[in-house]
């Protein structure tokens, strides 16, 4: 809002006023017009700045809302069905473990035997397949360092041929659902080379 001035009391607009002074007095008078209006021009640009600044921060918290909300309902639609997916993998470790227990081919056998063993390798297989379609992943430990976070370790014993906390036999392999430790590996970790003081007494 510009400032109202007088005309009785502008000494631009005095008529006794010499025209040196009336111009003087007129450069005066719009000094203060030009300086309230530019601070006035401050005060809204800093406040423009102030506003875009609070704006702009309120675009980035919601941006972070809408990702974490997005992971969220993936990761909740992706592990929803964790608890079914450990029975599941519980039912293909009982069809491996039946598989394991048949036995072995043999020459002359009957072949109602032998289509019979092959129908459930093919149904296991087709099993795992279906499973690693649904992100369910199953990944056999034997060989590899021990890993706590994917290993349950029920025994250690020594070995030759495995260096010292190596996997040397799992019961069982490391379940994972979308990358997702679902259910750990059973596993016996070496404890490397016996010591001779281990050994049998009257070995050698």
């Amino acid at each position: 809002m510009s400032e109202h001035i007088d005309p009785q009391t502008d000494p631009a607009h005095d008529p006794a006023a010499t025209p040196d002074e009336a111009r003087t007095a007129a450069d005066a008078s719009s000094d203060e017009l030009l300086k309230a209006a530019t601070a006035e021009i401050e005060t809204l640009r800093a406040e423009a700045s102030e506003f875009r600044d609070k704006w702009m921060r309120a675009e980035a918290e919601m941006q972070n809302l809408r990702a974490r909300t997005k992971r969220e309902l993936e990761d909740a639609r992706q592990f929803a069905v964790q608890k079914f997916a450990r029975d599941v993998v519980e039912a293909a470790e009982n069809l491996k473990r039946g598989l394991a227990s048949l036995p072995g081919t043999t020459e002359g056998e009957d072949s109602i035997i032998t289509k019979m063993r092959e129908g459930f390798e093919s149904t296991e297989r087709s099993f795992v397949g279906i499973l690693e379609r649904n992100g369910i992943s199953a990944a056999e430990p034997v060989g590899q360092p021990f890993d706590a976070n994917l290993h349950q370790a029920m025994a250690e014993n020594h070995s030759d041929e495995h260096p010292q906390g190596t996997v040397v036999q799992a019961w069982t392999p490391a379940w994972t659902l979308h990358g997702r430790l679902l259910k750990p590996a059973m596993v016996v970790v070496s404890k490397g080379p016996a010591a001779p003081s281990d050994a049998t007494p009257g070995e050698g």
